[in-house]
């Protein structure tokens, strides 16, 4: 029973949540500090590693291999190799290339993602639930 929960599927929706409430983060700091002089946004670029990891496999099957439970091995060694600093426009005169609007957009669509997936993985577990109390 414990392999049901500890499927690939699960790992998945897991990192994908991992991903995206790291990005959350990184988008609120953005706002954050539209204001503030010099700053550079930064955004969460999990999706390219992700696509990259997929061609390498068997017909675009990413193998999971876990060396500990808490850990996907092949995408990332940290968190921190996923958040990606824009260095390369600026907006305004004082150094800050934060468009609020672009930001705010971000924001939504990845509150769009991120409960798409939470309510995915709650309809699995449902489903599994009934599955055992039958």
């Amino acid at each position: 029973m414990a392999g049901w929960i500890n499927s690939k599927l699960f790992t998945l929706m897991e990192g994908g949540l991992d991903g995206l409430s790291l990005r959350n983060k990184v988008l609120a700091n953005n706002i954050a500090n539209v204001d503030t002089p010099n700053f550079k946004r930064s955004d969460v670029n999990f999706e390219n590693v992700l696509q990259s990891a997929l061609g390498k496999g068997d017909a675009g099957y990413l193998e999971l291999k876990r060396t500990s439970p808490s850990h996907l091995s092949g995408i990332a060694t940290s968190a921190g190799s996923f958040v990606i600093q824009d260095q390369s426009t600026s907006y305004r005169n004082d150094g800050n290339n934060v468009d609020i609007d672009s930001e705010m957009t971000k924001l939504a669509e990845n509150t769009l993602q991120y409960n798409a997936i939470a309510r995915s993985l709650s309809s699995h577990l449902a489903m599994l639930k009934q599955a055992i109390q039958s």
